[in-house]
């Protein structure tokens, strides 16, 4: 008998999802199975679960969604040497095919041929989940559960803040969601001289200040633009660091940025941006990074060594925990934005 399992579907293509009995996924010859022992609700999970115009353009339901998770091993292939049962893991959410011309010189984070956990293939919004051995990265079983989880949201903090330099430079953080919150901490253990949060939820904004920011700015009770000229003598931003995907802010922050500056966009716009390329671009230098995912596995080094060493502290931003069963108190949570990082458990 087939053996069955609790689990978060994204059942139809409209707002919600359902907690379903769903069969145990199988373990391939070259896979693990997991038993999921914290999963953390994503920005992407509530842009499928709230059905908006990017996930109606990209998944395809019913499927299993989530990607962020801790778990332990239970059950290796045959073809699986390097991984134990009882290992404690956490998983690359980026499936890559290993032989396109990213894959073939280090870049397999943007492979033309990714799949993404949760988004492309079922996730881990349940009790078990099988993946490839190859996207397994193990923990140290010191880590909590809950921490472990939000390694991935974090590696996308990470992969923002450093990709360039940040030592002794004056970064805004656009947009104090969990990734935002993750970046703001991100930055002050990476030595930036300032930090600029910037949202417009007192909720978020105070956690920022938790996490590190030196300055909090509410965008609708201040002008973005107005405080950095004051608070830079003009110069503006090193390193703006976008996390909002809105069109205003967006914008705020490729004129905030200096000349010769560098905009990271991790943020997911749900439609065209317009942005004065000529002016707040091209006759200010300014270097402009998309970041897509976590570099395999450079940045889960970093992001381990970061969360060893104490120098980011995800606590103060995991606000809320829930059974699994319990998932919409959470996303209605992350709605209305009245909570830090979410984490359920099956």
């Amino acid at each position: 008998m087939t053996k069955m399992m609790k689990a978060v579907v994204k059942s139809k293509k409209a707002k919600g999802a359902e907690l379903q009995e769903v069969p145990v996924p199988e373990c391939g010859a070259q896979e693990v199975l997991i038993k999921v022992k914290a999963t953390s609700i994503c920005g992407t999970d509530v842009h499928i679960y709230a059905w908006d115009e990017w996930s109606q353009s990209r998944v395809k339901p019913p499927y299993i969604f989530g990607h962020e998770f801790s778990g332990e091993v239970v059950e290796t292939g045959d073809l699986v040497h390097n991984i134990q049962v009882g290992d404690h893991v956490s998983a690359e959410t980026h499936i890559v095919c290993g032989h396109c011309a990213q894959c073939m010189t280090g870049n397999a984070h943007i492979c033309q041929e990714t799949q993404i956990i949760g988004v492309d293939r079922d996730g881990c919004f349940a009790e078990y989940i099988s993946l490839p051995a190859q996207n397994i990265w193990k923990n140290d079983p010191s880590l909590s559960w809950d921490r472990a989880s939000v390694q991935e949201p974090l590696g996308n903090a990470v992969h923002t803040v450093l990709a360039g330099e940040v030592s002794g430079k004056t970064v805004a953080v656009i947009g104090c969601g969990p990734i935002g919150l993750m970046a703001v901490s991100v930055a002050k253990a990476s030595g930036a001289s300032r930090i600029f949060a910037f949202d417009l939820n007192d909720y978020r904004l105070n956690l920022a200040e938790k996490m590190g920011a030196t300055d909090t700015i509410h965008s609708m009770h201040a002008d973005p633009l107005e405080v950095v000229r004051k608070e830079t003598n003009n110069a503006g931003v090193d390193v703006v660091c976008e996390m909002s995907g809105h069109p205003v802010a967006m914008d705020q922050g490729f004129k905030m940025v200096t000349n010769g500056g560098r905009v990271s966009i991790l943020s997911l716009p749900v439609r065209p941006v317009e942005i004065d390329v000529t002016n707040d671009i091209v006759f200010k230098g300014v270097t402009v990074q998309g970041i897509t995912g976590r570099k395999m596995f450079q940045t889960w080094q970093q992001t381990a060594g970061l969360l060893s060493s104490g120098q980011v502290d995800v606590d103060p931003i995991i606000t809320h925990h829930f059974d699994l069963a319990d998932f919409e108190k959470g996303f209605n949570l992350m709605l209305k934005g009245e909570c830090g990082k979410v984490v359920l458990h099956p």
